[in-house]
């Protein structure tokens, strides 16, 4: 089969910059056209895209003869209600429009990402399993889950080859997200080799899951390539690689920098973070894909500091 040629939506995410590099080293730079609001930076697969304009997404398909999109624009959890109608016109119009666009030019496959933020105050706590309940109480959870039933829409009634992950926390150092709630687990490292403190706008017992950014690249991958009749889900799959607080990623930061301090000074956030779920049953991950992460807290946390503090010192 020949290669795909891969074009992506918000390339300059938190996650998106990671992937794009990622699926260029597997497929090859002139094979995955990267695209977001930011003006061009002299990438010549690089298209500034604003996601609403629908008429300029089609002419970028067709021009690249595109076969898969891994659509990753979005606003996040925070910031997505600071203006709700702007969230759900981003997050799940933009997204039914990539959905019949696809179906009409013909793209063989589709990455939607999820969030445990669909979850909400009826789900499980603890090992929330992959078929539960959903209560969002974020305009980009509702989103989401929006955006979850309308891909088995189109899975079921079209045939479509589409693909999701509920991603939980992600935590990377290539950059600092902005806009999430779970946004303290990578700001806590960057503030650790540079302040050696940070303020939490959670509170220390807070536990949310996350997952390490070469697991996320491992997952999303992995799943891109499974074969699609071992695929049992057709929403999207739970995955996670570990549960932390606070508290718990403090105190193994504390393991290699022991003057590191940290205060608690909960904001708005920590009412969304109340209504997300504590740990992740991934279970249909691991049996349909082979799911199992490589990194857990410790290792995670000492991969961080090791390339902040490469980061700081070339700054």
């Amino acid at each position: 089969m020949d290669k795909p040629i891969i074009l992506i939506t918000g390339s300059g995410g938190q996650i998106g910059t990671v992937l794009v590099q990622s699926l260029r080293e597997k497929y090859g730079h002139d094979r995955v056209i990267a695209t977001d609001l930011k003006p061009s930076t002299g990438d010549p697969n690089y298209e500034q895209l604003d996601i609403t304009d629908i008429g300029l997404l089609r002419e970028l398909i067709k021009r690249y003869k595109v076969t898969q999109i891994y659509h990753l624009a979005a606003l996040l959890s925070s910031i997505g209600e600071e203006n709700i109608h702007k969230t759900w016109n981003i997050n799940l119009l933009t997204y039914i429009d990539i959905l019949e666009l696809s179906r009409e030019l013909g793209i063989q496959k589709i990455f939607f990402p999820s969030t445990i933020g669909i979850y909400g105050q009826s789900t499980p706590k603890t090992d929330t399993p992959q078929h539960s309940s959903f209560e969002p109480e974020t305009m980009y959870g509702i989103t989401k889950y929006a955006g979850e039933l309308w891909s088995a829409y189109y899975r079921k009634r079209y045939g479509m080859d589409i693909r999701s992950l509920r991603y939980p926390g992600v935590i990377s150092y290539q950059s600092i997200p902005k806009g999430g709630t779970t946004d303290y687990a990578v700001e806590i490292f960057f503030d650790a080799v540079i302040k050696q403190s940070y303020t939490c706008y959670l509170s220390e017992d807070t536990a949310l899951p996350m997952i390490y950014m070469p697991d996320v690249i491992r997952a999303t991958l992995a799943l891109m390539e499974a074969p699609k009749d071992d695929l049992s889900i057709s929403m999207s799959y739970n995955v996670s690689g570990f549960s932390l607080t606070p508290k718990i990623l403090s105190n193994e930061i504390k393991k290699f920098i022991p003057e590191f301090k940290i205060l608690y000074e909960p904001d708005h956030r920590q009412q969304i973070a109340d209504s997300w779920t504590g740990s992740i049953d991934d279970s249909y991950a691991r049996h349909d894909w082979n799911w199992n992460p490589a990194y857990d807290i410790i290792s995670m946390s000492k991969d961080m500091l090791d390339n902040i503090k490469i980061l700081d010192a070339v700054e």
